[in-house]
């Protein structure tokens, strides 16, 4: 591997040494860092209702920065295998203008590459493990040195940070504005992803799966529509090989082991933003959007 952050790691070994954090810094602060985090900022407000999150509200707001055009945010989505996170940040990606990074999808078109780590990683989706710290820096450092390039600015991470040893990587070499934590019961989240599809020609997502949980015991009802397919993608719907049954049980008991962590590292900065997905994206779109002081125009 060609890229800075993989010189480092295999130098040193680890990124705890004073040498090898110093040298990611001056790489990622470049490669991360807004182009006007000094001048022509604007705050903005972000809050949520009280029943969606403890750790910002309408009361204590949530100061952003950003420049006046809206662009260059750079924040960061968490939650559970399946609950939407590449959903809901693709789409304040489109609206603010700013890259959707998701490491997933760098992990996939890894595998799709049949490169040098493509067997190495198959035997670990498909167990329904943790990519290493390693393979996941390596892969999104070459990302943002691509993005660099390009002369992007700002980001939506999804899938990174998941432990707590890369949320301290990213806070040591930038200021991520806010964390949006989305939250989905369990029997929803599994009925979610075995009904994911993808459509083999064009790579869109799509779910068969039309999720219907009746109120009880004081719970509200949950309905969440399924996402069907355009008639020309129907005979070319194929399903991802980690999503069984078996496999995400084990994603989301690692999830709840290891990343749980990673939502009270940012609580506790007072930058986590909790939402509670109400349904499908009908019914949660508008509610994010106005959860962060956003409107769709």
């Amino acid at each position: 591997m060609s890229s800075v952050l993989s010189r480092v790691w295999r130098a040193r070994g680890s990124l705890s040494s004073p040498t090898a954090t110093e040298t990611l810094v001056v790489y990622l602060s470049r490669a991360l860092s807004t182009s006007s985090v000094n001048s022509g900022i604007e705050e903005v407000k972000v809050g949520a209702s009280s029943s969606s999150s403890p750790s910002l509200s309408l009361n204590k707001p949530l100061l952003l920065r950003r420049d006046p055009n809206g662009r260059n945010v750079q924040w960061v989505f968490l939650g559970c295998p399946g609950v939407g996170k590449g959903t809901y940040a693709s789409k304040l990606s489109n609206m603010l203008g700013v890259p959707h990074i998701a490491t997933g999808d760098l992990v996939r078109d890894e595998l799709a590459s049949s490169g040098p780590l493509a067997s190495q990683l198959s035997e670990i989706v498909s167990q329904g493990k943790l990519v290493s710290d390693e393979i996941i820096i390596d892969l999104l450092s070459k990302r943002l040195e691509a993005g660099d390039a390009k002369g992007e600015s700002g980001f939506i991470l999804d899938g990174f940070p998941r432990t707590i040893r890369q949320a301290e990587i990213l806070e040591g070499v930038t200021d991520i504005d806010l964390v949006i934590n989305l939250k989905l019961r369990e029997e929803a989240l599994l009925a979610k992803c075995l009904g994911r599809r993808i459509c083999s020609e064009c790579r869109k997502n799509y779910n068969i799966a039309c999720i219907d949980i009746k109120g009880e015991n004081g719970n509200p009802g949950m309905y969440m529509a399924p996402l069907p397919p355009p008639p020309h993608c129907a005979s070319k719907l194929i399903t991802r090989s980690d999503d069984t049954e078996e496999v995400v049980k084990e994603r989301l008991r690692i999830y709840n082991e290891t990343s749980r962590p990673v939502e009270d590292f940012y609580r506790s900065r007072g930058k986590l933003l909790e939402f509670n997905l109400p349904g499908g994206i009908p019914e949660s779109w508008p509610k994010l959007l106005q959860a962060l002081n956003l409107e769709d125009h």
